[in-house]
C-alpha cells in the first residue's frame, strides 16, 4: 500500500468517526429537552428515571402484580422521543448509530431479556418499528413512526393493551418486503422446545393491521428471504410424550395481492 493510498483510507476512517459521533451528539441534544426534562421534572436524572420504571414494570410481571397502560407508557414515551429524534435528525437515518444509542440506555452488565432495536420496514417513505423488550418474560412491544408533516412521529402501537390477544414476550420482528410496511412478529421461543407464536402485520399508516396469527408452535425456526416467509415446526406432536416431535412442517408463506398467504407446505423428518 502506497503512502497516498493510507493517507486516504485514515482520513476517510477518521471521517466515518467524526460523522458517527455527530451523528450521536445532535441525537442526545435533540431529546434533551420537553418530554425528557419532564420526565425527570422531580429533579431526578431522565435516564435514571427511565431505569427506575422499567426495573418496576418488569418485576411487576414476574410477580404477577397487575399491570397498568400508564405505567408501560411511562417508558415507552422515553424511547419514543428518543426513536422520534434520531429519525428527524438526518434525511437518512443511520440505524447503526441508532442502535447503538438504544444500547447505552441498557446497564453493563444487561438485564437477561432487555433490548431494544430500531428497524426499516417497507414502502415509500419507509416507515421504522422500535422492537421494545423490558426483560425477562416481558412486557414487550412494538412502536411504529412514521411521517407525518415532514416529520417522523408514533404513528401505531403494538402491546397487549391495544391488542388484547398480543403475547408480549420475549418478542423479535422481522420486515418481509421492502415495497410495504408489512412483517412479522415472533414472541416467546425462549423455552426448552423454542415454543412461539408468530403474527403477520401491515402498517397501513395508522395503524397496525393484523394478517395473520399463528397457534403456539413448539420446536420453531424461521427464516426470512426474497422467495417468502420460512417458518418451520413441529406438525406432529406425540401425545404420550409432548416434549417430542413425530412429525416436523415447513410452511413458506407470502404477501400476494395484498394478503398474506401460505404458498408452500412440506413435512419434514421428525427432528432428533
Amino acid at each position: 500500500m502506497n503512502l497516498l493510498s493510507s493517507r486516504f483510507r485514515i482520513t476517510t476512517l477518521m471521517g466515518q468517526i467524526v460523522i458517527i459521533a455527530m451523528t450521536i451528539a445532535v441525537a442526545q441534544l435533540a431529546f434533551a429537552p420537553s418530554q425528557l426534562q419532564a420526565q425527570g421534572k422531580n429533579g431526578g436524572d431522565p435516564k435514571a428515571n427511565f431505569r427506575a420504571d422499567v426495573a418496576e414494570l418488569s418485576a411487576a410481571r414476574l410477580n404477577g402484580a397487575a399491570e397498568s397502560e400508564s405505567q408501560e407508557e411511562k417508558p415507552l414515551d422515553y424511547l419514543d422521543s428518543i426513536a422520534s429524534s434520531i429519525l428527524n435528525a438526518s434525511a437518512k437515518p443511520d440505524l447503526i448509530v441508532a442502535n447503538q444509542i438504544l444500547l447505552a440506555l441498557l446497564p453493563d452488565p444487561p438485564p437477561v431479556g432487555e433490548n431494544y432495536r430500531l428497524v426499516k420496514l417497507g414502502g415509500t417513505p419507509a416507515a421504522y418499528a422500535m422492537v421494545v423488550n423490558f426483560g425477562l418474560g416481558g412486557p414487550a412491544a412494538v412502536r411504529i413512526y412514521a411521517v407525518t408533516r415532514g416529520r417522523f412521529i408514533l404513528a401505531a402501537k403494538i402491546d397487549h393493551f391495544v391488542q388484547k390477544d398480543f403475547f408480549d414476550s420475549d418478542l423479535e420482528l422481522v420486515p418481509v418486503s421492502e415495497s410495504e410496511p408489512v412483517f412479522v412478529t415472533v414472541s416467546g421461543r425462549t423455552d426448552d422446545l423454542s415454543t412461539g407464536i408468530f403474527s403477520a402485520w401491515r402498517f397501513d399508516g395508522h395503524s397496525a393491521v393484523s394478517l395473520w396469527s399463528s397457534d403456539l408452535l413448539q420446536q420453531s425456526n424461521y427464516e426470512s428471504d426474497a422467495s417468502g416467509f420460512h417458518l418451520t415446526y413441529c406438525g406432529q406432536v406425540d401425545e404420550d410424550h409432548p416434549s417430542q416431535c413425530l412429525k416436523m412442517t415447513r410452511d413458506v408463506y407470502r404477501l400476494q395481492a395484498g394478503e398474506w398467504k401460505r404458498v408452500e407446505s412440506a413435512d419434514l423428518p421428525a427432528a432428533k
